[in-house]
């Protein structure tokens, strides 16, 4: 395993990390298949990876536990452990201590390697400022039951900005990938954490598995590339390649995931990459520009719909539709047996978009800002009404 020191703190961590939040499920989202999902986490750990990122949120409110069971036996004490304050549940100072106690416990640990602010954007930032979290944070620092302070981001560039020049971090935590050079955070903002030496966490580095996906137009751009690399290790290369990032996180859900990461890992190195594999990175970006209808990188943090949609396999359907060009037969049948009145649970989930009744509870939790009851309609309109994808693109 290649390793980067992440100056603020003189660790020295594992390019790869393990990104808890898709990990093997059993029929449902909050069932998590604790066998195979341990047996990852723990092949990944033996081979290297020192470095475990979870969340309050994911696999609704389950994988904190998760984590904490498999990094048992010893397991702990390899890796550093990351997870993140629900701020969007914090009501008042003394809320932050409050909600990390919770995790604590979940964990099975008396202290966190890392605690990030999670998910900030312009309007959450104010709240931290509001209830002076950055205090809070310093207090659990002294109190030892954190050691290095964070925060996950999912705001504009001039937000990120002003948020890396407000307070000595010791990391942040940033959604890139090569096609996301000018979203959010931004490659500008990558650059700016780099000039303040702020080591940089990476989450999303295959957007949510969309620039893992293969098919005969992809294999013809891939035989031209000037060397021989899988999809996903071009995605990850293009990362691993700025010196500016300390970790990948990698949401992998199954062994091989962790296998092939793993390889790839071992082959990093920063600014490695050639001008002719980077101009060939270029013709990848402009290839998938076009495929994507709606920007969901399937993180569930919309999740649970209070009217029982399954926002983001609505918006997977979609893609693919988009990725064809045309309905397909299959994903035709795929969308019709997620209806809402049926008594067994597909492993593809119930919820149909037509379920959807424009509360909006979903937009605000949407760290991509799509505004999901909009391309809700989309989706019904093609899958239930006939429209033509095209009419969309």
């Amino acid at each position: 395993m290649k390793y980067r020191k992440m100056n603020t703190t003189n660790w020295e961590v594992s390019a790869l990390g393990f990104g808890a939040m898709r990990l093997p499920i059993k029929e449902s989202w909050e069932n998590i298949d604790y066998e195979q999902a341990t047996e990852m986490i723990r092949y990944a750990i033996d081979n290297g990876v020192n470095y475990v990122d979870t969340a309050w949120p994911y696999h609704v409110e389950k994988s904190e536990k998760f984590v904490g069971t498999a990094l048992k036996d010893g397991y702990r004490e390899k890796v550093k452990l990351v997870t993140k304050s629900p701020i969007w549940l914090l009501e008042q100072y003394e809320d932050l201590e409050k909600y990390l106690d919770i995790q604590l416990n979940n964990l099975q640990t008396t202290y966190l390697d890392v605690y990030l602010l999670h998910g900030l954007n312009q309007d959450n930032w104010e709240k931290i400022k509001k209830f002076d979290l950055i205090k809070g944070m310093e207090d659990l620092k002294r109190k030892g039951k954190i050691n290095a302070i964070g925060f996950s981001f999912h705001g504009s560039y001039d937000t990120f900005r002003e948020i890396i020049d407000y307070y000595s971090w010791d990391l942040a935590q940033i959604q890139y990938n090569y096609l996301d050079i000018n979203y959010q955070a931004t490659y500008k903002g990558l650059e700016y954490a780099y000039s303040k030496d702020i080591p940089i966490i990476i989450m999303e580095p295959l957007r949510g598995g969309k620039l893992a996906e293969s098919n005969k137009e992809i294999e013809r751009i891939l035989e031209n590339a000037p060397s021989k690399r899988t999809l996903v290790d071009w995605a990850l290369q293009y990362i691993w390649n700025h010196p500016a990032v300390c970790v990948i996180l990698s949401g992998m859900s199954n062994l091989q995931h962790v296998k092939e990461n793993i390889a790839s890992a071992n082959n990093s190195e920063p600014n490695s990459l050639t001008e002719g594999e980077l101009k060939f990175i270029e013709t990848l970006r402009d290839y998938f520009k076009g495929k994507i209808r709606v920007p969901c990188t399937n993180c569930k943090y919309c999740m649970p719909c209070p009217q029982g949609v399954n926002i983001p396999e609505n918006f997977n359907l979609i893609n693919h539709v988009a990725w064809a060009g045309a309905m397909e037969d299959w994903l035709q049948v795929w969308y019709n047996e997620m209806d809402d009145d049926k008594k067994e649970t597909d492993w593809h989930g119930k919820g149909k978009s037509s379920l959807c009744i424009k509360c909006g509870e979903c937009v605000e939790k949407c760290p991509q800002g799509i505004d999901i009851p909009s391309e809700l309609e989309m989706v019904k309109s093609v899958f239930e009404e006939g429209r033509s994808i095209k009419e969309f693109l």
